[in-house]
């Protein structure tokens, strides 16, 4: 009773404090239950469509089939009012809705499509983004860059054929289309591209793959002269765990380099994280030499076997830091064949696929102008323009590069001789000095060593890093380099500070004569500007080591990518090859700087230093310290030959 009389004196005082009349607290009677009160079904509306009155294109969402029956999910978007446009396509593994939803519902096209898009949005062209097989939307199963058919593909059908069924369809059904089809894209995107160019459909009038997949082995994606790229690996998961984009490897540490440091060989690192599910991982572990299935897919060569049907266009980032070998060798290539119809290559200031967004500035430099935009509108689009709407010609050169010391563009009619970077007398010799001095004067006999040990890797970044997340990546080729050069287990060698301007154009090639106490090692060579101590300007980058050109060599494949051997111990051998192309001027008060060193952890897998069949099997007992010798002057002159312009 006294319970039950509480709680009416609470009910009473609550309602007395909220302005409540005391009646109105007992329940009142329900109202009836209408039909449309009743909750059954499915929320989830059959006939989802939104008013489309207030946008500026038409969006279709195709399946087209291909020859073989299987079916590519395709998306077009077509400016209202189109009439004899111009068709832009794109072939990709990365979700042809979401590249063509970059704004959702967008009232326009220029918000809707890509950034980079946006010059040919304004001159009315229809863009169409597809699925490849296996991805996405669309039917069929996923190779990874499937091969062309042949030895590597007994299939009757490749990226070749499906973009040639896709863009038959489109000529024949998309009648706002005057019937004329350029391709473009970026990285993977590139490659389908070239793929297209192998036997390209009568319609396909023009193109340009940018900075495009076309040998995995030599300086694309999964390798760099033998040494693999361990950034790679989280491709495999979020690229081949399921048809849409699948997660990252997950890590037990906050820095990669102790991830993979504590795993010894890439190998046992893909076993721990289940890397062994996937079948293109198997088929990596098995080849890791320049071998048939990595020769045969290799785009460069195949492209330059048949006659150059389509114009087209080889775009690059100077600081690409993912596909640097594709689009300058399958120009270079087509070059030696002298096609009948416009080989150009572009190389501008910018990262991986950095041609389609903003280009003023890069890290830590400033450009002159949005130098992308200026790409795509005067060049690009121009050119597409010419092929695809009976536009002007704009005649251009054979390559434009962007002078990254000056900051503007060069244009060339003939860049790089007709032999290339194979001429004997291709490039001035920057020899390597007593006392860690730089000169183009060949000096007397003399070494200098350091010891590279596989527990204490050389980093390509500053710790902390994890790849795949730390945003450096995007920039990483420009990282002021002196973190690396106060480590003892780098050389650095630097011209006195230069009184005249060094001009340099083309691709410096790494001729170091050395010796190890192990039987496999690996050198990285750097080509640096240092610029001076005090930039009045710009103070933070008084002394900032600037990397022009950088890459890494695998020794034991000093005399046959296809064929590795163990380097002889003590003996001096000679590990030749060619750095990524520049088009620099080092500047009076500048200094050039070369760096040597034999690890670029975690990004490229440690050498044991012992010479073992596959890299990828290495046993924590093969990996051992080394002392790696360089010598100078004599019949064993290590140098840096760098184009020079005189």
């Amino acid at each position: 009773m006294t319970r039950s009389l509480s709680r009416l004196c609470a009910t009473i005082a609550l309602a007395c404090l909220s302005g409540t009349a005391l009646s109105t607290l007992h329940a009142a009677p329900s109202a009836p239950v209408t039909p449309d009160m009743v909750q059954t079904g499915n929320d989830i509306t059959p006939h989802a469509t939104l008013p489309t009155d207030g946008q500026d294109y038409i969006r279709r969402d195709i399946m087209i089939p291909m020859r073989d029956g299987i079916k590519l999910h395709t998306v077009i978007v077509i400016p209202k009012g189109a009439k004899n446009a111009p068709i832009l396509l794109t072939r990709t593994p990365y979700d042809a809705s979401s590249r063509l939803n970059r704004t959702p519902n967008a009232p326009t096209m220029r918000a809707l499509c890509p950034q980079g898009d946006g010059v040919f949005v304004e001159e009315g062209y229809i863009r169409v983004f597809q699925d490849i097989r296996g991805k996405y939307g669309s039917e069929g199963a996923y190779i990874m860059t499937r091969p062309p058919i042949g030895p590597l593909n007994p299939t009757k059908t490749d990226d070749t054929t499906d973009a040639w069924d896709t863009i038959d369809w489109l000529v024949k059904n998309v009648k706002e289309s005057n019937g004329k089809v350029g391709m473009t894209g970026s990285s993977y995107e590139g490659w389908t591209v070239v793929m297209a160019l192998l036997h390209p459909h009568p319609a396909l009038k023009v193109a340009a793959p940018e900075s495009p997949m076309v040998d995995g082995w030599m300086g694309d994606d999964w390798f760099h002269y033998g040494a693999f790229r361990q950034a790679s690996l989280d491709y495999f998961t979020m690229q081949m765990s399921v048809p849409g984009s699948g997660p990252s490897i997950p890590r037990t540490e906050s820095d990669d380099y102790t991830e993979f440091l504590k795993d010894g060989s890439t190998g046992h690192f893909a076993t721990r994280v289940g890397l062994d599910h996937f079948p293109f991982w198997q088929r990596v572990k098995a080849h890791p030499a320049y071998d048939a299935f990595w020769q045969d897919q290799a785009l460069d060569k195949l492209i330059a076997q048949n006659p150059l049907k389509v114009p087209t266009i080889w775009e690059q980032g100077l600081w690409d830091q993912e596909d640097m070998w594709g689009a300058i060798h399958s120009w270079l290539a087509l070059k030696a064949t002298h096609p009948v119809v416009p080989n150009v290559l572009v190389m501008g200031p910018w990262r991986h696929s950095g041609v389609n967004y903003d280009g003023s500035t890069l890290g830590p430099l400033h450009f002159d102008g949005d130098t992308a935009l200026w790409y795509r509108a005067n060049v690009m689009r121009p050119f597409f323009d010419h092929y695809l709407k009976n536009g002007p010609d704009p005649k251009l050169d054979e390559a434009i590069i962007y002078n990254t010391g000056e900051n503007h563009w060069n244009h060339f009619r003939n860049w790089l001789p007709e032999c290339g970077t194979t001429c004997p007398q291709y490039g001035t010799r920057l020899y390597l000095q007593p006392e860690h001095s730089l000169s183009f004067a060949r000096t007397l006999p003399g070494s200098d060593s350091y010891i590279s040990d596989p527990e204490h890797p050389v980093p390509f970044l500053p710790r902390p890093y994890v790849m795949g997340e730390d945003p450096r990546w995007k920039t990483w080729l420009l990282q002021d380099q002196r973190f690396a050069e106060s480590r003892p287990d780098v050389l650095t060698y630097e011209t006195p500070v230069l009184d005249a301007d060094v001009q340099v154009s083309g691709v410096p090639t790494a001729d170091l004569y050395a010796s190890s106490t192990g039987t496999d090692a690996d050198f990285v060579v750097k080509i640096i500007d240092v610029l001076p101590a005090h930039t009045p300007d710009r103070p933070e980058m008084g002394g900032y080591e600037l990397p022009i050109s950088m890459d890494i060599f695998r020794g034991r494949y000093r005399q046959s990518f296809s064929q590795p051997s163990a380097i002889p111990t003590g003996r001096i051998e000679n590990y030749r090859f060619t750095l990524p192309a520049v088009n620099h001027i080092f500047h009076k008060g500048h200094r050039i700087m070369v760096q040597v060193q034999s690890s670029w952890f975690p990004l490229y897998d440690r050498n044991p230093q012992t010479f073992v069949p596959n890299i990828f099997n290495a046993q924590p007992k093969d990996y051992k310290a080394a002392t790696q010798t360089l010598y100078r002057g004599g019949d064993h002159a290590s140098a840096v030959w760098l184009p020079v312009i005189h």
